[in-house]
């Protein structure tokens, strides 16, 4: 669409991170469905008062009417369905959704096809809201279905040692949507070999250490 010389586009996403610039402005990252992963411009966002105060904060979940700039986007305005307000005041949920959503920015690319990735990440926001299963399987779901949906899956040392009730979890993970995801629980022996699994998974797969895991272990 267009107003005046201006082309603007309404995306669904979540806010990842935010950081000030300069006195009263923002800038973004936001995990879009239309546009995968873009940095944006929240004009005055910091500013009391401004209707994007609120929007523009990590954890904010709807839809955002941008503005096409030369390096970045530009927020016009902001619709948001849901804030996750209850997870943002509870640290430790706050933290895996840190760590969450670290992982999303570090697989999205402006113009990729992250709607798997947006879903995941609002689905297992939801999951630690709503704390129905042990945050650390929420966790180990997170992980090895971030893994799957980009393509990454792999094979590990000692897999086949595991426990059969285990090869059926990281099975039922990887052919569930994710809608269906966080529908059970394990027992404790299970959940323990599937952390050790995931940790393992994971230190395969991804080249860098993220920030908020240190955090939350110390937390867990």
């Amino acid at each position: 669409m267009t107003v005046g010389m201006r082309d603007f586009y309404i995306v669904t996403g979540i806010v990842l991170k935010a950081e000030p610039i300069g006195e009263y402005d923002r800038r973004i990252v936001l995990l879009t469905k239309e546009k995968g992963k873009i940095t944006a411009f929240a004009k005055f966002s910091r500013k009391p008062g401004n209707k994007l105060m609120a929007p523009t904060n990590p954890f904010c979940f709807g839809q955002f009417k941008i503005y096409e700039g030369r390096s970045a986007y530009t927020i016009a305005e902001a619709e948001i369905a849901n804030y996750f307000e209850e997870l943002r005041k509870d640290f430790e949920g706050a933290y895996y959704g840190i760590y969450f959503m670290e992982i999303c920015d570090y697989y999205g690319r402006e113009n990729n096809d992250d709607s798997s990735m947006l879903k995941l990440l609002y689905q297992s926001l939801r999951a630690l809201s709503a704390k129905s299963i042990p945050r650390q399987l929420v966790r180990c779901i997170f992980e090895c279905k971030a893994i799957m949906v980009n393509g990454e899956f792999q094979h590990i040392r000692g897999e086949e040692k595991l426990h059969q009730t285990t090869i059926y979890t990281i099975t039922y993970i990887w052919n569930t949507p994710v809608e269906k995801l966080y529908t059970f629980t394990l027992k404790e022996d299970i959940l323990k070999e599937l952390q050790q699994y995931c940790k393992e998974l994971c230190r395969c797969t991804w080249d860098r250490d993220f920030k908020s895991l240190e955090i939350l272990e110390n937390l867990t």
